[in-house]
């Protein structure tokens, strides 16, 4: 009976990390059902933006109030979670601050968990009063309506509840030191958690056990519960953050991609020695569709963003067409792919990992051609997203299906199109009159 609290520990947490993995398998399933792309080039960049982005957060303080918000929240969820370390071996063996022989470093320590759960606190109730009071513009767009309004202020409540049981296990465990309990020898410094204190002095040293005890497990189970609500939840991006950023576009946001079968195209059209009749070779086959009308088109990468959005709108907060009326949302873009991600997902599920067709698909379903026009091509998107996400490739791509399998260009484009076929230019004048404006 003396292990029972070691054995159920021990329980708990093989379920909580196996959840974890099976969450982190479906994850990674889902991603590959893009299509291959190469990534593999400039390394040392590839490291160098991950490092400056995810790590060093430098795109975050772009905006200061939010950007200093949340590394304070981010740096602080992390390293007050070394201490689930602790816990963990501490539940496993027995043990009570196993660490504790660390002496000054681990008051060092402790007393750093605790100004940065203060802060942490502070952070979280500034960016809750950002969202339901103040009610910032870019919270309250029609995509941000229902569920990812409540994920947002949920993970909100479930940091703070996380927090404030951390204070709690140390303003108990401080007074159970004081008051010379048997297994609470002096170990740690209490910074915050000793103001905390005197709320349970009077209580008896049972008592005191029972709160510090129940606000232990409470801590643990919360973290192995946060654990495995990120797959539901927007906050992936604390895992996807490291590899979207280390497989961002390193080239120029203006730089477009060319297909290949279009560009082998051209270059044969160019060629004056290349037979026009000849069979193309096997690595210049025309791709089964042009562009992506559904998520299984894009490539990997790109449902790798879809993961990772933030839903912080600084994208759509940037976004020209946005700012004038428009229905596009460069953020509901990302959002629209993920959720028709996951919906072909549960379809494998449900299918034995095969997907079957249910009639619906990425575009019009999700992403009207609207929004997809309504795109002027500027990157401010791109430009502004924390994590390096970029929504205006999978517009892009999107458009390239709606003009190259259904020519359902809009009339102004198919306009231009045609006198550049035509004419060599956008312009609807053949070149032989395109000075006659000079004598007018």
């Amino acid at each position: 009976m003396a292990y029972l609290p070691n054995i159920i520990f021990g329980i708990i947490l093989v379920i909580g990390i196996g959840f974890f993995i099976k969450n982190v398998k479906k994850l990674t399933r889902n991603i590959k059902l893009g299509k291959s792309v190469d990534v593999s080039d400039n390394k040392p960049q590839r490291l160098k933006n991950m490092a400056r982005i995810a790590l060093g957060q430098t795109k975050m303080v772009v905006r200061p109030i939010a950007g200093l918000m949340h590394i304070i929240v981010y740096v602080g969820f992390v390293i007050i979670n070394i201490e689930v370390l602790e816990i963990i071996i501490d539940g496993l063996l027995g043990t009570h601050r196993i660490f504790a022989p660390l002496g000054p470093v681990y008051d060092f320590l402790i007393g750093s968990f605790e100004v940065l759960a203060a802060l942490v606190i502070i952070a979280v109730v500034i960016f809750w009063i950002r969202r339901n009071a103040i009610k910032l513009k870019r919270f309250i767009k029609p995509e941000m309506k229902g569920w990812p309004k409540k994920d947002g202020n949920l993970i909100l409540y479930i940091e703070l509840v996380l927090m404030f049981l951390f204070l709690t296990m140390n303003a108990t465990d401080y007074q159970l030191q004081q008051m010379g309990a048997e297994h609470y020898a002096l170990a740690g410094a209490f910074p915050v958690s000793q103001f905390l204190a005197p709320i349970f002095n009077g209580m008896s040293v049972s008592s005191l056990i029972l709160v510090e005890r129940t606000a232990w497990w409470l801590h643990i189970i919360g973290i192995l519960f946060f654990l495995n609500y990120l797959y539901y939840s927007k906050h992936l991006h604390i895992l996807l953050a490291f590899p979207n950023t280390y497989y961002g576009k390193l080239t120029p946001q203006g730089e477009f991609n060319n297909l290949e079968a279009v560009t082998n195209e051209v270059k044969l059209m160019m060629d004056p020695s290349a037979d026009p009749f000849a069979a193309p070779a096997d690595d210049t086959e025309e791709p089964e569709k042009f562009g992506a009308s559904d998520v299984m088109d894009l490539n990997w990468v790109q449902l790798l963003n879809a993961y990772t959005c933030t839903e912080c709108g600084r994208c759509t907060s940037e976004c020209p067409a946005n700012q004038t009326g428009k229905k596009l949302s460069p953020r509901k873009i990302m959002m629209d792919t993920r959720d028709r991600l996951e919906e072909v997902g549960r379809n494998m599920d449900a299918n034995n990992g095969e997907f079957v067709s249910d009639g619906k698909q990425l575009l019009d379903d999700y992403i009207t051609k609207e929004e997809l026009w309504a795109c002027t091509t500027c990157n401010a998107c791109v430009q502004a997203c924390p994590v390096s996400i970029d929504p205006l490739s999978i517009i892009v791509d999107m458009r390239r299906y709606l003009v190259m399998e259904q020519s359902a260009a809009p009339t102004e484009l198919n306009n231009m199109m045609s006198n550049i076929e035509n004419n060599g230019a956008p312009w609807p004048y053949n070149q032989m009159d395109r000075l006659n404006w000079v004598d007018e």
